[in-house]
Protein backbone atom coordinates (compact mmCIF):
# COMPACT_ATOMS: atom_id res chain seq x y z
CA UNK A 1 0.00 0.00 0.00
CA UNK A 2 2.72 2.46 1.18
CA UNK A 3 4.48 1.34 -2.18
CA UNK A 4 1.42 2.19 -4.30
CA UNK A 5 1.29 5.90 -2.69
CA UNK A 6 4.89 6.20 -3.11
CA UNK A 7 4.25 5.57 -6.85
CA UNK A 8 1.40 8.10 -7.22
CA UNK A 9 3.09 10.79 -5.32
CA UNK A 10 6.04 10.67 -7.67
CA UNK A 11 3.55 10.51 -10.53
CA UNK A 12 2.18 13.51 -9.56
CA UNK A 13 5.34 15.49 -9.07
CA UNK A 14 6.38 14.41 -12.07
CA UNK A 15 3.01 15.88 -13.75
CA UNK A 16 3.15 18.56 -11.77
CA UNK A 17 6.77 19.83 -12.38
CA UNK A 18 6.42 18.78 -16.32
CA UNK A 19 3.51 21.28 -16.13
CA UNK A 20 5.76 23.54 -14.41
CA UNK A 21 8.58 24.02 -17.52
CA UNK A 22 5.74 23.97 -20.04
CA UNK A 23 4.44 26.41 -18.40
CA UNK A 24 7.69 28.44 -18.34
CA UNK A 25 8.92 27.93 -22.04
CA UNK A 26 5.42 28.49 -23.41
CA UNK A 27 4.47 31.75 -21.49
CA UNK A 28 4.78 33.64 -24.41
CA UNK A 29 2.97 32.36 -26.55
CA UNK A 30 0.28 31.85 -24.24
CA UNK A 31 -0.19 35.65 -23.93
CA UNK A 32 0.84 36.91 -26.94
CA UNK A 33 -0.86 35.87 -30.07
CA UNK A 34 1.29 37.63 -32.99
CA UNK A 35 0.52 37.92 -36.77
CA UNK A 36 3.38 39.41 -38.70
CA UNK A 37 3.01 41.20 -42.06
CA UNK A 38 6.05 41.96 -44.08
CA UNK A 39 7.63 46.14 -44.26
CA UNK A 40 5.96 46.49 -47.52
CA UNK A 41 2.54 45.19 -46.99
CA UNK A 42 -0.81 47.42 -47.04
CA UNK A 43 -3.08 46.93 -44.91
CA UNK A 44 -6.33 47.49 -46.36
CA UNK A 45 -8.12 49.87 -43.71
CA UNK A 46 -9.48 53.09 -45.30
CA UNK A 47 -7.25 56.13 -45.73
CA UNK A 48 -6.07 58.92 -45.37
CA UNK A 49 -3.25 57.70 -42.37
CA UNK A 50 0.59 58.18 -42.05
CA UNK A 51 3.22 54.75 -41.61
CA UNK A 52 5.84 55.81 -39.44
CA UNK A 53 8.88 53.21 -37.86
CA UNK A 54 10.64 53.91 -34.53
CA UNK A 55 14.24 52.87 -34.38
CA UNK A 56 14.56 51.23 -30.46
CA UNK A 57 17.82 49.69 -31.11
CA UNK A 58 19.75 47.79 -33.75
CA UNK A 59 17.39 44.68 -34.10
CA UNK A 60 14.04 46.35 -32.99
CA UNK A 61 11.75 48.74 -34.79
CA UNK A 62 8.05 49.92 -33.89
CA UNK A 63 5.50 50.44 -36.48
CA UNK A 64 3.22 53.11 -35.75
CA UNK A 65 0.36 54.22 -38.05
CA UNK A 66 -1.36 57.61 -37.06
CA UNK A 67 -5.02 58.18 -38.22
CA UNK A 68 -6.08 61.88 -38.36
CA UNK A 69 -9.28 63.25 -36.79
CA UNK A 70 -12.01 63.25 -39.31
CA UNK A 71 -13.43 66.50 -38.18
CA UNK A 72 -12.31 70.13 -39.20
CA UNK A 73 -10.13 70.93 -36.47
CA UNK A 74 -7.87 68.44 -34.14
CA UNK A 75 -8.98 68.33 -30.51
CA UNK A 76 -5.71 65.87 -29.42
CA UNK A 77 -4.44 62.49 -29.88
CA UNK A 78 -5.59 58.85 -28.80
CA UNK A 79 -2.66 56.95 -27.95
CA UNK A 80 -4.28 53.50 -28.39
CA UNK A 81 -2.47 50.17 -26.83
CA UNK A 82 -4.04 47.43 -28.24
CA UNK A 83 -4.55 43.60 -27.09
CA UNK A 84 -2.36 40.68 -27.99
CA UNK A 85 -3.79 39.37 -30.98
CA UNK A 86 -2.73 40.28 -34.69
CA UNK A 87 -1.86 43.37 -35.32
CA UNK A 88 -2.95 47.02 -36.55
CA UNK A 89 -5.11 46.02 -39.02
CA UNK A 90 -7.56 44.14 -36.59
CA UNK A 91 -7.73 46.83 -34.49
CA UNK A 92 -7.72 50.04 -37.02
CA UNK A 93 -11.88 50.16 -36.93
CA UNK A 94 -11.82 51.19 -33.41
CA UNK A 95 -10.07 54.14 -34.50
CA UNK A 96 -13.26 56.28 -35.34
CA UNK A 97 -14.70 55.71 -32.02
CA UNK A 98 -11.95 58.52 -31.86
CA UNK A 99 -11.62 60.42 -34.64
CA UNK A 100 -15.34 61.46 -35.46
CA UNK A 101 -14.78 63.33 -32.15
CA UNK A 102 -11.81 65.36 -33.34
CA UNK A 103 -8.83 63.35 -32.10
CA UNK A 104 -6.45 61.66 -33.90
CA UNK A 105 -5.16 58.16 -33.20
CA UNK A 106 -1.78 56.36 -33.19
CA UNK A 107 -1.90 52.70 -33.05
CA UNK A 108 1.48 51.06 -32.44
CA UNK A 109 2.30 47.68 -32.60
CA UNK A 110 4.31 45.27 -30.21
CA UNK A 111 7.58 43.45 -31.16
CA UNK A 112 6.58 40.64 -33.53
CA UNK A 113 3.53 42.31 -34.44
CA UNK A 114 2.55 44.05 -37.96
CA UNK A 115 6.04 45.19 -39.09
CA UNK A 116 7.28 46.13 -35.80
CA UNK A 117 10.18 43.90 -35.19
CA UNK A 118 12.70 42.47 -32.45
CA UNK A 119 12.67 40.70 -29.20
CA UNK A 120 9.70 41.27 -26.75
CA UNK A 121 9.88 42.02 -22.83
CA UNK A 122 8.15 43.92 -20.41
CA UNK A 123 10.76 46.66 -20.63
CA UNK A 124 10.66 47.22 -24.11
CA UNK A 125 6.92 47.03 -24.52
CA UNK A 126 7.30 50.08 -21.74
CA UNK A 127 9.92 51.78 -23.45
CA UNK A 128 7.65 51.79 -26.95
CA UNK A 129 5.30 53.51 -25.27
CA UNK A 130 7.21 55.83 -23.79
CA UNK A 131 8.72 56.60 -27.32
CA UNK A 132 5.29 56.97 -28.75
CA UNK A 133 4.37 59.98 -26.15
CA UNK A 134 7.57 61.65 -26.82
CA UNK A 135 6.34 61.71 -30.46
CA UNK A 136 3.24 63.01 -29.36
CA UNK A 137 4.71 65.76 -27.46
CA UNK A 138 6.70 67.34 -30.37
CA UNK A 139 2.95 67.89 -31.67
CA UNK A 140 0.57 68.11 -28.94
CA UNK A 141 0.13 69.96 -25.94
CA UNK A 142 -0.29 67.04 -22.52
CA UNK A 143 -3.43 67.81 -21.39
CA UNK A 144 -4.37 67.30 -25.13
CA UNK A 145 -3.36 63.67 -24.83
CA UNK A 146 -5.20 60.66 -24.51
CA UNK A 147 -3.95 57.30 -23.13
CA UNK A 148 -6.18 54.34 -24.11
CA UNK A 149 -5.37 50.75 -23.76
CA UNK A 150 -7.32 47.56 -24.45
CA UNK A 151 -6.71 44.25 -23.17
CA UNK A 152 -3.21 43.33 -22.61
CA UNK A 153 -2.65 47.47 -23.88
CA UNK A 154 -4.33 48.46 -20.66
CA UNK A 155 -1.37 47.86 -18.42
CA UNK A 156 0.87 49.77 -20.81
CA UNK A 157 -0.98 51.93 -21.00
CA UNK A 158 -1.74 52.36 -17.39
CA UNK A 159 2.22 52.27 -16.87
CA UNK A 160 2.66 55.46 -19.63
CA UNK A 161 0.32 57.58 -17.83
CA UNK A 162 1.82 56.66 -14.12
CA UNK A 163 5.15 58.68 -15.71
CA UNK A 164 3.61 61.19 -18.18
CA UNK A 165 0.90 63.65 -18.00
CA UNK A 166 -2.13 63.20 -19.42
CA UNK A 167 -5.74 64.94 -20.09
CA UNK A 168 -7.14 60.90 -19.33
CA UNK A 169 -6.49 57.21 -19.14
CA UNK A 170 -9.40 54.91 -20.93
CA UNK A 171 -8.93 51.32 -19.95
CA UNK A 172 -11.32 48.90 -21.81
CA UNK A 173 -11.34 45.35 -20.67
CA UNK A 174 -8.13 45.95 -17.79
CA UNK A 175 -7.11 43.08 -15.25
CA UNK A 176 -5.38 43.69 -11.71
CA UNK A 177 -2.02 41.94 -12.87
CA UNK A 178 -1.08 39.29 -15.35
CA UNK A 179 0.53 37.60 -12.42
CA UNK A 180 -2.88 37.87 -11.02
CA UNK A 181 -4.39 36.67 -14.39
CA UNK A 182 -2.00 33.61 -14.32
CA UNK A 183 -2.58 32.74 -11.23
CA UNK A 184 -6.48 32.39 -12.43
CA UNK A 185 -5.62 29.81 -14.85
CA UNK A 186 -2.53 28.02 -13.17
CA UNK A 187 -3.07 28.24 -9.41
CA UNK A 188 -1.16 25.56 -8.61
CA UNK A 189 2.01 26.68 -9.47
CA UNK A 190 3.96 29.72 -7.88
CA UNK A 191 3.18 31.92 -10.96
CA UNK A 192 5.21 35.03 -9.21
CA UNK A 193 8.10 33.24 -9.94
CA UNK A 194 7.14 31.57 -12.91
CA UNK A 195 5.93 34.44 -15.16
CA UNK A 196 8.62 36.65 -16.87
CA UNK A 197 5.59 39.37 -17.52
CA UNK A 198 4.45 40.84 -13.98
CA UNK A 199 2.99 43.68 -15.44
CA UNK A 200 1.38 45.33 -12.07
CA UNK A 201 -1.15 47.63 -13.49
CA UNK A 202 -3.07 48.63 -9.45
CA UNK A 203 0.34 49.67 -8.68
CA UNK A 204 0.23 52.42 -12.02
CA UNK A 205 -3.07 52.95 -11.54
CA UNK A 206 -2.49 54.35 -7.81
CA UNK A 207 0.08 56.97 -9.70
CA UNK A 208 -2.00 57.99 -12.28
CA UNK A 209 -3.26 61.80 -11.74
CA UNK A 210 -4.91 62.09 -14.63
CA UNK A 211 -8.81 61.30 -14.93
CA UNK A 212 -9.37 57.42 -15.72
CA UNK A 213 -11.93 55.30 -16.77
CA UNK A 214 -12.38 51.68 -16.67
CA UNK A 215 -15.08 49.73 -18.59
CA UNK A 216 -15.80 46.33 -18.42
CA UNK A 217 -18.10 43.32 -18.68
CA UNK A 218 -19.61 41.04 -16.26
CA UNK A 219 -19.20 37.93 -18.81
CA UNK A 220 -15.83 38.66 -19.62
CA UNK A 221 -13.71 35.38 -19.04
CA UNK A 222 -10.43 36.43 -20.87
CA UNK A 223 -9.84 39.31 -18.40
CA UNK A 224 -11.88 38.22 -15.67
CA UNK A 225 -14.50 41.09 -14.11
CA UNK A 226 -13.85 40.15 -10.49
CA UNK A 227 -10.04 40.77 -11.14
CA UNK A 228 -10.53 44.03 -13.07
CA UNK A 229 -12.66 44.75 -9.62
CA UNK A 230 -9.99 44.78 -7.84
CA UNK A 231 -8.67 47.46 -9.64
CA UNK A 232 -11.43 49.68 -7.51
CA UNK A 233 -9.12 50.32 -4.66
CA UNK A 234 -6.52 52.19 -6.72
CA UNK A 235 -8.72 54.89 -8.24
CA UNK A 236 -9.17 58.40 -6.55
CA UNK A 237 -11.71 60.43 -6.30
CA UNK A 238 -13.70 61.23 -9.62
CA UNK A 239 -12.58 58.19 -10.88
CA UNK A 240 -14.75 55.75 -13.27
CA UNK A 241 -15.21 52.28 -12.84
CA UNK A 242 -18.10 51.33 -15.56
CA UNK A 243 -19.88 48.04 -15.62
CA UNK A 244 -21.16 46.02 -18.48
CA UNK A 245 -23.76 44.12 -17.47
CA UNK A 246 -23.39 40.86 -20.08
CA UNK A 247 -20.46 42.37 -21.92
CA UNK A 248 -18.23 40.16 -22.96
CA UNK A 249 -14.28 40.52 -23.47
CA UNK A 250 -14.73 41.14 -27.48
CA UNK A 251 -17.35 43.38 -29.07
CA UNK A 252 -17.58 46.14 -25.40
CA UNK A 253 -16.88 49.32 -27.55
CA UNK A 254 -20.43 48.14 -29.31
CA UNK A 255 -21.97 48.95 -26.47
CA UNK A 256 -23.74 52.32 -26.39
CA UNK A 257 -22.89 52.95 -22.56
CA UNK A 258 -19.06 52.44 -23.54
CA UNK A 259 -19.69 54.73 -26.14
CA UNK A 260 -21.33 57.25 -24.07
CA UNK A 261 -18.39 56.91 -20.98
CA UNK A 262 -15.76 57.35 -24.31
CA UNK A 263 -17.23 60.49 -26.12
CA UNK A 264 -17.81 62.41 -22.46
CA UNK A 265 -13.51 61.25 -21.53
CA UNK A 266 -12.76 62.80 -24.94
CA UNK A 267 -14.93 66.45 -24.27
Amino acid sequence: MKQNNYRWLKLFLLCYATGGIILYYTQDKLLFHPEPVAAYHVYDFPKPYEDQFITYDSSTQFHLVKFPASTDSTKGVVLYFHGNRKNIGHYAKYAKLFTQHGYAVWMCDYPGFGKSMGQRSEPVLYDEAEQVYKLARQEYEKQQIVIYGKSLGTGIASYLASKRDCKQLILETPYYSITSLARQFAFIYPVGQLMAYKIPQAEYLKKVTAPITIVHGTNDWTTFYSNALRLKKSLKLGDQFITIRGGEHNGLTDSLQVQQAIHQALR
